[in-house]
């Protein structure tokens, strides 16, 4: 019989959740102003891109990531020569198309529902049933069966996880405590303490951190406060050293009779919560900063500005950007998708300069469609970040090209 209390608490005591409660508070607050900032037109060009920035993060947290135009030229099916960047490309492609599917297979489940054994392992049999076989063996050489168990005992660092044949139990007990929290405030700071939870499971032979932050990333989706508009994964990457230390106490013993009630220490636990919500809320108030719509039409044009001078190829032809389409550009940002017609029209330009202009921020990338007759929509390229969202992901302004 597994003895499912060895991971307790799964929950901090009433007694000392007071500052934990006042940063979730903040945080859901933060949530809201940031969804009330962004339109419907900036969160469908994102989401896209903060998709991959997520993954980029995940994958970097292992020491397994890519440069982000190696990920772009991924998601083109461009992948490179080198086997090994190219099975780093597979997986960052794998992370973004699982995160996608989730977001999308959960529809409008209750925040509860995520907290699932089911959930977790479809996780990870997700994930890795998109890499080919040969990607799927973990640096001990072990082979990683997508969504199984693993069968034998694990150490990592100073932590041993719990017996093979406990970990079906203890996620059943993982999930029954999580899920039947109520409130928003008592979901998210059960959002973090479940995290690090899954992790000392360790259910999986690897993927383990992968998996239990695509979880958590699940589980704020679930609660409506992420949007698609930012992912603890960013932060958690950029605070790594942190991330570790964080999750490595919140392994500790309990230290005496006031560090709660369980084996595990109480106060860790509150730590690594307060540290994980405290990452959440940083990342919140930073896409707030970048979502500055007031400054956008000052950055659009700089971006124009900087297209109309770095003329680039475009099939015969050399590419035409003129600074009178930023009216339009501005538009389409704020407003939505437009006819092509109507594009050109607002500029000012004559028809045929309009749309070879129109022709060239449809290479770039700022503007997209998905026909050569459908409307345009605005768009977010890779190599529009550091003009349109500076410092967003800053590994993607030195590698964009």
């Amino acid at each position: 019989m597994t003895d499912i209390s060895q991971f307790q608490p799964l929950y901090p005591e009433e007694r000392v959740l007071g500052p934990l409660h006042e940063l979730a508070a903040q945080l859901i607050a933060e949530c809201h102003t940031l969804q009330g900032q962004a339109g419907e037109s900036m969160v469908r060009a994102l989401s896209p891109r903060l998709r991959a920035m997520n993954s980029y993060y995940t994958n970097k947290i292992e020491g397994q990531h890519t440069k982000p135009a190696e990920i772009e030229r991924a998601i083109r099916k461009d992948f490179n020569a080198d086997a090994a960047l190219a099975k780093k490309q597979r997986l960052a492609i794998a992370h973004m198309e699982v995160e996608q599917q989730l977001e999308q297979a959960l529809g409008k489940a209750a925040p509860g529902e995520v907290f699932s054994p089911q959930l977790v392992g479809g996780i990870h049999s997700l994930l890795y049933s998109k890499l080919p076989e040969s990607d799927r063996v973990s640096d001990e050489a072990e082979p990683i069966v997508p969504g199984e168990y693993r069968r034998t005992g694990v150490k990592t660092g100073l932590h041993v996880a719990p017996p093979a044949d406990d970990i079906g139990e203890l996620l059943e007990a993982w999930a029954e405590r999580y899920r039947k929290l109520a409130g928003a405030e008592a979901l998210l700071i059960g959002a973090a303490c479940s995290h690090h939870r899954l992790a000392w499971i360790h259910p999986f032979i690897d993927g383990n951190g992968r998996a239990a932050r695509l979880h958590t990333h699940l589980v704020l989706h679930a609660m409506g406060l992420t949007q698609g508009l930012w992912s603890p994964m960013r932060g958690l990457a950029r605070s790594q050293d942190q991330y570790y230390a964080r999750l490595n106490n919140a392994d500790l013993s309990r230290r005496n009779d006031v560090d709660g009630r369980g084996p595990l220490s109480q106060e860790e636990l509150v730590n690594f919560a307060s540290y994980f919500l405290g990452v959440c809320l940083d990342q919140v108030r930073f896409m707030r900063e970048r979502l500055d719509l007031a400054s956008l039409r000052g950055r659009l044009k700089s971006l124009l500005l900087h297209l109309q001078d770095q003329a680039w190829e475009i099939g015969s032809e050399k590419s035409v950007v003129k600074i009178e389409a930023l009216e339009a550009l501005h538009y389409v940002a704020m407003a939505g998708p437009i006819e092509r017609s109507r594009f050109v029209a607002m500029t000012g330009l004559g028809d045929r300069t309009g749309r070879r202009v129109l022709a060239s921020l449809l290479d770039f990338g700022v503007l997209t469609g998905d026909s050569s007759r459908s409307p345009i929509a605005f768009g977010v390229p890779l190599a529009s970040l550091r003009f349109l969202f500076p410092n967003l992901w800053p590994e993607a302004e030195i590698n964009s090209n």
